[in-house]
């Protein structure tokens, strides 16, 4: 197994080096076909040998090791060279305050190694549990089929862009490290191996924003530099004090504490807890995610389902324990709450297909980290499978939405009339992804309804109305797409010609089978991965749902699928009535205009509310992110003074 890990840290790496290297698109094309082949056939056969094996968790790489001693160099030169690489650009586009936060903090983690600050401890830097394999399988399995279908979006993202540079041999090279580093991170005991990968996240991610090098793109991409590593810092600072006056060098040892052992332990957790938040876009730090949209779809495909985001909450349900209770716990709850809201009312006021997967992503993060500030058996069970459901149907929508664009040429909610017809199939993977976000029997609403659950049980009633809202303004959106999408014009009669390759194809349907098979098999993560996970954290669990419920969702799902797919069959020969849509006079005969009372021919205009006059990012966006601001400032305030420490 040691064998398999080293390979699915590492292999990544190597094959971003020959992307790095090869011109030729062909070649390259087949380079991605074979590396995302090994990487799932790794993974999957890694999480084999893990549950065979009957053990809760299993650790490699003692810190004492040879190997640990070379790992050690090679992290330093590789900060080294990403500190340089920042101050590099910052001060080619004059953004200093980003050289300023990198040198601040790798040279604080450089002081704590190298000085002695760091206690000389025996531990793992490799820590598996099923926690961890999920994760595994989330990054190598979605994030592997996001560049495959890369090599054919980015064919036509050429073509259609010709005014931006061709750096796909950069572009392939950038992903495959992003893969890498999230394999590392996802496994990483060390607090410094996990505050690497971390940064090569934040690194590699800022590079993929500004892949166009257009002033938006630049300008938010060094947004998103700075937020994340204002968030390395507060991890970095969080890491030297755990050494420094816990003793503390891993995570595992970090969640052992008990809640409330120590009141000073709270201000290294709430560090960690603000590097998470950071991570993972929630407010007031959202905006960096949502510009991330200059980016090419893979890129977003990659930020918002399999990697990036998914670290931030990752690290949230890892320190659950430590902060049940506490008062991190609560702003980490609270803060996730309000964002879950506020990016669901945000997501009804935009027709921008990819900004509302936007929205949606930071919405659905919040929940998943006011589960993680919760802390309670069931809220963690719950935030698990919204991170599994969340990765494979956001990866599913941003690829369609991305090849829709490159079909139509836009990717408009309102251009979408009529889809079905157009692009039926597109308009299938698109729709099934969007219910796997927020219709029974999928996983997103059972995991919602299990979250609710614990908080009406735990009386936590503004988190419950939270979740209730929240998820009516979920519920407005994604209709209102999807009707957009099943509905149609005169325009639309016949599909049209696919423009959709190959490769895409192969990813949206794995990925479109993958989301429904998911819920077949939801009892069966539930009771052997899931539930052993958080015995083993809380040392108790519980059915969230009955078996007898789990059964019934899956007769309901099956009933989904059975109902629709049969009346394809028996209708899809016969000539449906058409019906003149009325629209306030008689109507022209084109469905788009009509004559009025003086016999004058007018046109009509049909489309969707937004409402962007009660809660628009205009007249919102700033004041959420001020009460967030000042909420955390609070919480700041009062952790300072359990542990003692006078601000002010």
């Amino acid at each position: 197994m040691e064998g398999l890990i080293l390979f699915l840290i590492l292999f990544p790496f190597f094959s971003a080096a020959l992307f790095a290297l090869i011109k030729n698109n062909t070649a390259r094309k087949y380079i991605t076909y074979i590396s995302a082949a090994l990487i799932i056939s790794c993974a999957v056969i890694f999480a084999v040998l893990f549950f065979s094996g009957g053990k809760d968790s299993v650790s490699f790489f003692s810190s004492a090791g040879a190997l640990s001693e070379y790992a050690k160099y090679i992290i330093v030169a590789a900060e080294v060279f990403l500190v340089a690489l920042i101050c590099v650009l910052s001060f080619k586009y004059k953004k200093y305050y980003c050289a300023l936060l990198s040198v601040a903090q790798t040279a604080l983690t450089f002081w704590y190694e190298f000085s002695g600050a760091e206690p000389e401890l025996l531990v793992s830097n490799i820590y598996v549990d099923r926690l961890s394999v999920i994760m595994l399988l989330i990054v190598a399995v979605v994030g592997s089929l996001i560049t495959i279908y890369a090599c054919g979006y980015m064919k036509d993202y050429c073509r259609r862009h010709p005014d931006v540079a061709d750096r796909r041999p950069f572009f392939f090279a950038l992903m495959y490290v992003f893969l890498g580093a999230m394999c590392g991170l996802v496994l990483s005991n060390s607090l410094i191996w996990l505050y690497f990968f971390w940064e090569i996240t934040s690194v590699v991610s800022f590079l993929l924003i500004s892949y166009t090098k257009t002033p938006e793109a630049v300008k938010n991409s060094f947004r998103a530099l700075w937020m994340n590593l204002f968030g390395g810092l507060s991890m970095a600072v969080g890491i030297v004090i755990f050494g420094q006056y816990f003793g503390v060098t891993d995570l595992q040892s970090v969640i052992a504490f008990a809640p409330g052992s120590s009141q000073l332990i709270i201000i290294p957790v709430a560090l960690l807890a603000l590097a998470a938040l950071t991570k993972s876009a929630q407010l007031p730090f959202s905006s960096w995610l949502l510009g991330a949209m200059v980016a090419p779809t893979p890129s977003s495909a990659l930020l918002h389902s399999a990697t990036m985001v998914k670290a931030g909450v990752y690290l949230l349900i890892r320190l659950s324990p430590v902060m049940q209770g506490q008062i991190t716990g609560n702003m980490v709850a609270y803060i996730g709450g309000f964002t879950f809201l506020a990016a669901s009312m945000f997501a009804i006021t935009v027709s921008d297909g990819k900004k509302v997967l936007a929205y949606s992503t930071v919405s659905n993060l919040g929940l998943i980290a006011m589960c993680a500030g919760i802390g309670t058996t069931e809220t963690v069970w719950a935030g698990i499978f919204l991170i599994i459901f969340h990765a494979v149907s956001k990866s599913l929508c941003f690829q369609t939405v991305g090849s829709i664009e490159n079909a139509t040429g836009s990717r408009e909610i309102e251009s979408m009339r009529g889809l079905i017809k157009r692009y039926p199939w597109l308009a299938l993977t698109l729709c099934v992804g969007m219910m796997c976000m927020y219709l029974a029997p999928f996983g997103m609403l059972i995991s919602k309804w299990a979250a609710l659950k614990s908080l009406i049980d735990s009386s936590s009633s503004i988190l419950a109305i939270i979740i209730c809202f929240g998820s009516a303004t979920t519920l407005v959106y994604w209709t209102k797409w999807i009707t957009t999408i099943i509905s149609s014009t005169h325009h639309d009669r016949q599909p049209l010609k696919n423009k959709t390759s190959a490769n895409q194809f192969f990813s949206l349907i794995v990925h479109t089978v993958i989301s429904v098979a998911l819920c077949f098999v939801f009892p069966f993560i539930s009771k052997a991965v899931v539930n052993p996970y958080v015995t083993s954290v809380y040392g108790d669990s519980s059915d969230v749902i009955s078996s007898g419920n789990l059964f019934l969702m899956m007769m309901i799902l099956a009933l989904v699928i059975i109902v629709p797919t049969c009346c394809y069959l028996t209708t899809k020969h016969t000539k449906f009535k058409k019906v003149d849509r009325y629209i306030a006079g008689v109507n022209a005969g084109d469905q788009e205009s009509f004559y009025d009372s003086f016999g004058d021919k007018r046109s009509q205009v049909l489309s969707n509310w937004y409402m962007d006059n009660f809660f628009g990012e205009k007249h919102l966006y700033k004041p959420c992110v001020v009460v967030s601001v000042c909420f955390i400032v609070y919480c700041v305030g009062v952790i300072a003074t359990l542990s003692g420490i006078t601000l002010f």
